[in-house]
């Protein structure tokens, strides 16, 4: 056997230890960023050190199953659909996130990731896009932004902010202007369910001619907050 054949092996050995602890695997619509509308497979990961008042997962804080990461990458290949979203929780809570999200990568998908910011971002895979929220002072947990982040993020990348309120709002307003967030990548600021109308956030966005994307989650229009959707 070749040298090049043993390393081939060996890589697909260590790859079947690796293994992440996973709430759900799912095909829905794409609610949110620049993917807003496609066939998107979503693999949920399990846990999560924030607890964001308005988190609309908080079952997939803790339990989830043991998934070897081969077993996963064919769960996800059997939908036949080629954009992938990893989400949680946090997924880079789990040391073999990373893991997975280059294997997906290799597989050929569009992969994003969907993080909080508050962890360190910059060992993922750069074929990956980055979908990074930054935590304004509502939710409870804007002393957790990981600002370090920023200067690791590209054009291929985009900023979340989840506002509740006009103080959120303005509190991201000037931040967007402050760093110069639009200058890095699209920047997307999304309502927070049942907290603010999102005719009101799109008004004030017009009314300051700011330069970001408005949206709201399209799976919950479709479907409200129904897990697996």
């Amino acid at each position: 056997m070749g040298e090049q054949e043993t390393a081939c092996l060996d890589a697909a050995d260590a790859q079947t230890a690796l293994t992440v602890r996973l709430t759900e695997v799912f095909l829905s619509l794409q609610g949110e960023t620049s993917r807003t509308g496609l066939p998107t497979v979503f693999v949920r990961l399990a846990g999560c050190p924030l607890r964001c008042r308005w988190c609309d997962t908080p079952y997939s804080f803790q339990g989830g199953e043991t998934v070897a990461l081969p077993e996963l990458l064919a769960r996800v290949a059997g939908y036949g659909v080629p954009t992938v979203c990893v989400t949680g929780g946090e997924p880079l809570a789990q040391k073999n996130c990373l893991a997975l999200l280059h294997a997906l990568a290799d597989k050929g998908h569009s992969v994003s990731l969907e993080t909080s910011g508050a962890l360190d971002v910059s060992g993922v895979d750069p074929r990956v896009s980055r979908i990074v929220d930054i935590k304004p002072p509502a939710s409870g947990e804007a002393a957790r932004n990981r600002w370090e982040n920023l200067a690791h993020l590209t054009a291929h990348d985009e900023i979340k902010f989840v506002l509740a309120d006009r103080a959120d709002y303005e509190w991201a307003r000037d931040l967007l202007i402050e760093r110069a967030l639009p200058a890095i990548c699209p920047v997307l600021f999304s309502p927070v369910q049942g907290e603010l109308p999102p005719a009101q956030l799109a008004e004030w966005i017009l009314a300051d001619r700011l330069p970001v994307r408005m949206q709201v989650q399209l799976h919950k229009v479709l479907w409200g907050n129904t897990p697996g959707k």
